[in-house]
């Protein structure tokens, strides 16, 4: 695996470090294994969606956190009936999972469903008031009538 040094980056972009940071633990923390296997698509200007294949999950063993702009998909099997089962082939992967993505600003989890084993989790931008663009009204200060605006001298 090839390493990537930010340290130029450091040294000639001011306000950047999260961005940077960013960067490097994305090239440090590839997950290995992709498990669960996902998808990451835009559904609009400002909405996206994650889908996360979780065959085999129900609902209450699945948790969704967001803290910070980390989002946290996990999923924990509970117990279930190993012991009367016997299997020939095992090719389902059930286990344990822990996703993280990490979100823009401004970016919340709007909804989330379990529909045919995928989790979907859609995800808007909402930016503040104060950080949309507006139109500033410019005053050209009162008219003066011919006349009135000065003294006779």
């Amino acid at each position: 695996m090839r390493t990537i040094d930010f340290t130029p980056l450091y040294r000639s972009a001011v306000g950047f470090d999260r961005m940077a940071n960013l960067l490097e633990s994305a090239a440090r923390t590839g997950e290995p294994g992709g498990w669960p296997p996902y998808n990451i698509e835009t559904t609009g200007e400002n909405a996206y969606r994650i889908e996360i294949a979780v065959a085999g999950f129900k609902p209450d063993e699945l948790n969704i956190e967001v803290k910070e702009n980390l989002l946290t998909v996990t999923g924990r099997r509970t117990a279930n009936d190993e012991t009367e089962r016997t299997f020939l082939h095992r090719g389902l992967a059930e286990r344990d999972f822990e996703r993280r993505f990490q979100l823009a600003d401004y970016v919340v989890v709007t909804e989330a469903g379990l529909n045919n084993g995928l989790l979907t989790v859609n995800l808007k931008r909402e930016l503040p008031e104060a950080l949309k663009p507006r139109r500033i009204e410019i005053n050209a200060g009162p008219a003066l009538i011919e006349g009135k605006g000065k003294k006779a001298a």
